[in-house]
This record gives structure tokens, C-alpha cells and sequence, in this order.
């Protein structure tokens, strides 16, 4: 079995462990997810894990002759080549191979004669032609057009040169180059950042057959919960290891964290209460050894602290002023750019409270759409007219020209806000990534992420009534779309938004509209409804093309088992989840029992007392039991959970 391991590993940056003695094993089967916050080190130990940054101390061993790929977040561009001819490279490294294949044939139509010599090289020359095989090399054309097409290239793109294709289909290229490659462990930090929605979907299908090990970094929920069985949690350099996907990491900590709060309070009342005795005594010559050893008690505590991207913030936004219940009325609109039409006769409108999720695959003319309904693109025939007292306001991906690069980040965000929400700034900014001397950074020196999340900040603190937003969630965490999701499912204005996030997408839309070649197909539904119309049109078209008269009879009759099938995993999924909780709220009644079990063994007439003591001993270790084998059950109901989901 192919592995990778390591031992002990540790690494600062400056006078901060972001590494604190890592063991960690992965496997060719090994399918993990790294969590933590952002700058935790996620991609300090992936770059590690994978060789490219060598550890202050401890070591990475691999299998002999294992292979290992590792795709960072951002930051690599090809040119000098077409994207077939840059694809083409991941199989360089089957030169020394092919090299050495050419000088075994040399050498043999060289002898004379036959000997144990050249059964030595006949036997090498067929295995190096058996590791080509295997490798599928001699297939590579076939698997190059697979992956290019999976990630969205076009056919057409293959002779394009890489220098064209922008910094997100860089990255794309990246990624299958990578995939190309079929290392025996593949690392992949943050591979969803520049894929659509079916891009996403066909990296899950990839990633679900893959032959390897792969460990990856990503902020994707729905991606992570089809990918991986393992979550490896990284805070304050140090690694706790969670089976199951990432939906039953989060139950986990929740449970996990409510526990560890109530311990950090209890931590921080007696931290309180002995430094409030430190600074009575202090001078009291009396008390000076009770002070004294109270000093070295609180020199020698271990201060629990709570992960940052585990703290729940909770934002609302400022009401949205009144608007008529029409929002906005579309009519024939289209836009073209030279010879290219990229929206055509579009007709749509929007009422007051809908949240519209435009659908459609990258270059269909979903940002186009948003633009001209911003009001920043005028250039489009047809009609668009705003609802009565409608006031829009618009994010996209390059909303950071708005910016003063002037200010620091919290002046900028004062700038905008109302005065009532600016004692909540702070959290906010935390929620938004910005943490401790980030808030003090002048707009300036931010990279292109960071000023992205300031402007979805500045926008969200205004009080608007119809929001467009386009890819909001891009360079947000889990914990920060988390936050975003929350605010906007309680918005009571109007949502017109672009999203590559599914999870976002079937938590927040209840209306989706498709954009595509045929034109726009609005769906009025949440994203389940939708993809199941996809599904029943498209089982309806295969049969009409079929030319059977029962086509369609067969093809509501499949689509009705799917749906009947999709309901019976929901009512299990029910089933199982509220099994979940009872086993949950039985856990949390025992710990608080415990605790107060623990109070009274530390109380003096109970202590004092064996008979006593003993009895509440007993009642704390079958207290323990029973927890021991709650946590059992419900471990077992989650892990069925993750199977079914």
C-alpha cells in the first residue's frame, strides 16, 4: 500500500507554531478534508506534506517510487503553448521511461547473440511497457479530452494558446494537469475556487473513482460532504482527526465547542476571581505566600481558547426601505457583444421577496444579465424598468475600484455604514475575515480577495431593497458564507444573485432562472425542484427523440420513481436526524449531571465523608458509561447519516 507519513513535524513563521508536532498518515485510499481557520496552516502542511517546504523539525517519508501532485490555491499562468500541448506535459514524466525503453531496443537489435544479459533486458523492457500500459499513457489523448472537457474547456479551446485563457481558466488548466498526472496521492488546495456549478459536479464524479489518495482544502461544503470521509481539523498547530464528511465534522464540533465554551467561562471566572485576590492582597505582607502562589497558578494555567472559525456571529441587515411589489419588469432584452450574441429576446419579472438564483454554464450571460440590471451596463436593446422606490445595489468581482485606497479597512467600512450598526463593526469584519491588525490595513496593500470582501461588506451595511450580487461567497470561508447565508435568508428585500456554491444555492433560492442557448427557462422552485424539471426534460426529450409512442408514459414514470425514491431517502434522512438530536439532547443532560456530580465530590461535606463520596463516585462513573455509549450511538446514526446523504 502506497502511503505518505508525518513524523513529528514542526514549523514557525517568526515567533508563531503554525505547525505543532504533526503525525499524520495518508494512504491511497486516504480521503481527507483539512479544516481550520483562515492562516491556521492548511497550506503550510499540505506544501510540507508534499515536499515543496521543508519542516524545522520532524520528517515526510513516502513509499519508494510513489508519486505525489499537489495544486496550490492561485498564482500559476502557462504561455508558449496551446492548452492541449500544456495538458500533454503531465505525461513528461514518463520520459526517462520512454528514454530508456529506446535504449533497451537499441541495445537488443545490437547483439549477436542471446544470453542471460538479454533476458535481463527483455524482462526490464516489458515492464517499463507495462507501466505505460497501466499508466494509460498510450490512452492519453482520450484522457486529455475527458478531463479538458470535464473542467469546461471546449474542443475548440484545445488549439488555443494558454496565454489567452484569464487567471481563473489558468487555474483550470492547472487542475488538469494535475489530474492528468494520476499521482498515487494527489494534495488540492482550494481546486473549486474557478469551477461552475457542473465543473464542481464532474471533479466530485472524478475525485469519487479515483484510484489514489487525495487530501484537500476547500470551503465548499456540498463538494467536501461528496468527496471526503475524513476531516482533519488544524488549530493552534495541532491536528484532531473526525470520521465522516464534513456535515458530520460540523455536528460533531458544534457539540464539541458547546462543551469547550462552557469550560472556557467557568476557565475565565476563576482566572477573574484569583487575579481580583492578586490585586486585594497584593501589599497585604500577611497574604504575600496565598499571592504568590496564586501568580504561579495562573503563570502555569492552560488557556483554553476557541477556534475563530468556529465563533457563531449572527448579522442582519439594516431594513430595506418599501418598494411596490413589482421589482422588475424585463421585455425583450437582449446584448450582443461585435458579432456575439450573449443574451437574446429575454423576458422576466422579478416580484417584491423573491431571492433569484440565475442558472446557466460560464459564458451564458448570467454576469452580463446582472450588470445590465445593476444599471452599470446601458448598452442593450429591449426594455428594463425598475418597480416603484426600488433601490438597488449591486457586488461583483471587480466591485473593488469603489474602494479608497486611503483608508484602512475599518474607516473604509465606517464610511458606509449606518450609525446604528457600527458598535457590530468588529464582528462583522471577523466574520469577514478581518482579524486583529487586518482591520488597520490601509485598502492599499490588500490582494484582490481581501478588497472583494470589504466592498460585499460595504454593500450589505447599505440599506437597499434589491440586491445583485454576483459570486458573493468567493474568497469567503465556510464560517463567513455561513454568516452571509443566515443574513440573507432573513432578508426581506429582493435577491437577484450568481452563485458556484450549492449549498448556498439550495439554502437560499426560491426561484431559479436558467440561462442558456435556448434562452431563459425559469423555474419557479427552490434548486431541488430544478434540477428535477432538468431531470424529467431531459428524460422527456430522450424519449420523444426515441420515437416511441409510450416515451413520455416511461419518462414521467422514471422520473416519478426518482422522486419517490428522492423522498424515501428524505423521510429516513428525517428518521436518522431526529434519532441524532434525542441521542444528542440525552448527551448533553448527562454532561450537565456530570458536572454537577463533579461539584459535589469537590464540596467538603461530601468529600470529608467516604460513605458519600463513594456513592457519588459510582453515580459519575455510570454517568461516564452511559455517555461513553450515547456517543457510540449517535456516531453510528451519523456515520448512516453520511451514507445516505
Amino acid at each position: 500500500m502506497v502511503f505518505l507519513n508525518l513524523a513529528g513535524v514542526s514549523t514557525a513563521f517568526g515567533d508563531r507554531d503554525v505547525l505543532k508536532n504533526i503525525n499524520l498518515n495518508i494512504t491511497e485510499t486516504s480521503r481527507i478534508a483539512l479544516a481550520g481557520a483562515n492562516g491556521s496552516g492548511k497550506s503550510t502542511l499540505l506544501k510540507t506534506a508534499a515536499g515543496l517546504v521543508k519542516p524545522d523539525s520532524g520528517s515526510v517519508s513516502s513509499q519508494k517510487g510513489s508519486r505525489i501532485s499537489y495544486l496550490p490555491q492561485s498564482g500559476i499562468t502557462y504561455s508558449g503553448n496551446t492548452l492541449y500541448s500544456e495538458a500533454e506535459k503531465a505525461f513528461s514524466i514518463f520520459d526517462p521511461v520512454l528514454k530508456r525503453i529506446s535504449e533497451l531496443e537499441k541495445e537488443l537489435s545490437e547483439m549477436t547473440e542471446e544470453n542471460s544479459k538479454t533476458l535481463d533486458m527483455v524482462e526490464e523492457h516489458h515492464h517499463l511497457q507495462e507501466k505505460l500500459i497501466t499508466s494509460e499513457y498510450y490512452e492519453r489523448e482520450r484522457e486529455i479530452f475527458k478531463i479538458l472537457n470535464g473542467l469546461g474547456f471546449k474542443e475548440t479551446d484545445f488549439t488555443r494558446q494558454t496565454d489567452e485563457f484569464s487567471g481563473g481558466w489558468q487555474m483550470r488548466i492547472a487542475l488538469a494537469r494535475v489530474l492528468l498526472e494520476k499521482p498515487d496521492i494527489l494534495f488540492l488546495d482550494e481546486p473549486t475556487n474557478y469551477l461552475d456549478l457542473e465543473a464542481r459536479e464532474w471533479l466530485e464524479d472524478f475525485i469519487g473513482k479515483y484510484p489514489g489518495g487525495v487530501v484537500i482544502v476547500s470551503h465548499d461544503r456540498f463538494f467536501l460532504d461528496s468527496t471526503v470521509n475524513e476531516i482533519i481539523e488544524l488549530f493552534n498547530g495541532a491536528l484532531k482527526k473526525y470520521k465522516g464528511n464534513y456535515s458530520v465534522y460540523e455536528k460533531r464540533r458544534a457539540t464539541e465547542l458547546a462543551e469547550l465554551v462552557k469550560r472556557y467561562k467557568q476557565q475565565e471566572e476563576e482566572i477573574a476571581k484569583t487575579e481580583y485576590f492578586i490585586r486585594k492582597f497584593r501589599f497585604n505582607a500577611s497574604k504575600a505566600s496565598l499571592v504568590q502562589s496564586r501568580v504561579k497558578y495562573l503563570e502555569s494555567i492552560e488557556r483554553i481558547e476557541i477556534p475563530e472559525s468556529l465563533k457563531k456571529i449572527h448579522f442582519t441587515f439594516p431594513a430595506p426601505p418599501h418598494s411596490g411589489r413589482e421589482v422588475l419588469m424585463i421585455e425583450g432584452l437582449s446584448k450582443s457583444y461585435n458579432d456575439f450574441n450573449v443574451l437574446n429576446n429575454v423576458n422576466l419579472n422579478i416580484r417584491k421577496g423573491e431571492k433569484v438564483v440565475f442558472a446557466g454554464k460560464n459564458g451564458a450571460g448570467k454576469t452580463t444579465l446582472l450588470k445590465i440590471v445593476s444599471g452599470h451596463d446601458s448598452d442593450f436593446s429591449g426594455n428594463l424598468r425598475l418597480g416603484t422606490d426600488v433601490k438597488r445595489g449591486y457586488f461583483s468581482q471587480d466591485f473593488e475600484a469603489t474602494l479608497s485606497d486611503e483608508n484602512n479597512v475599518v474607516e473604509e467600512i465606517e464610511s458606509s455604514s449606518p450609525t446604528e450598526m457600527i458598535p457590530l463593526l468588529r464582528n462583522l469584519l471577523g466574520a469577514f475575515l478581518f482579524r486583529g491588525d487586518d482591520i488597520t490595513k490601509k485598502i492599499s496593500v490588500l490582494s484582490g480577495g481581501e478588497k472583494n470582501r470589504v466592498a460585499l461588506l460595504k454593500l450589505l451595511l447599505k440599506p437597499v431593497n434589491l440586491l445583485i450580487l454576483d459570486e458573493p461567497t468567493n474568497h469567503l470561508d465556510i464560517n463567513s458564507k455561513d454568516i452571509l447565508l443566515e443574513a440573507l435568508q432573513s432578508y426581506s428585500g429582493t435577491l437577484l444573485f450568481v452563485s458556484h456554491d450549492r449549498y448556498f444555492i439550495e439554502n437560499l433560492a426560491t426561484r431559479v432562472v436558467e440561462i442558456a442557448d435556448r434562452g431563459i427557462q425559469d423555474y419557479p422552485g427552490d434548486y431541488e425542484y430544478y434540477l428535477y424539471r432538468k431531470e424529467f426534460d431531459s428524460l422527456a426529450l430522450a424519449g420523444n427523440s426515441s420515437g416511441k409512442s409510450s416515451a413520455e408514459e416511461k419518462t414521467v414514470s422514471a422520473v416519478k420513481t426518482d422522486r419517490d425514491d428522492a423522498k424515501r431517502v428524505k423521510r429516513e434522512r428525517k428518521k436518522l436526524e431526529k434519532r441524532a438530536d434525542e441521542l444528542l439532547h440525552k448527551i448533553e443532560k448527562l454532561e450537565k449531571e456530570a458536572i454537577s456530580l463533579e461539584h459535589d465530590m469537590s464540596r467538603r461535606e461530601n468529600y470529608s465523608d467516604g460513605k458519600k463520596i463513594k456513592m457519588i463516585k459510582e453515580k459519575l462513573d455510570k454517568n461516564k458509561e452511559e455517555q461513553g455509549e450515547l456517543s457510540h450511538n449517535w456516531e453510528e446514526v451519523e456515520t448512516e447519516l453520511a451514507e445516505i446523504s
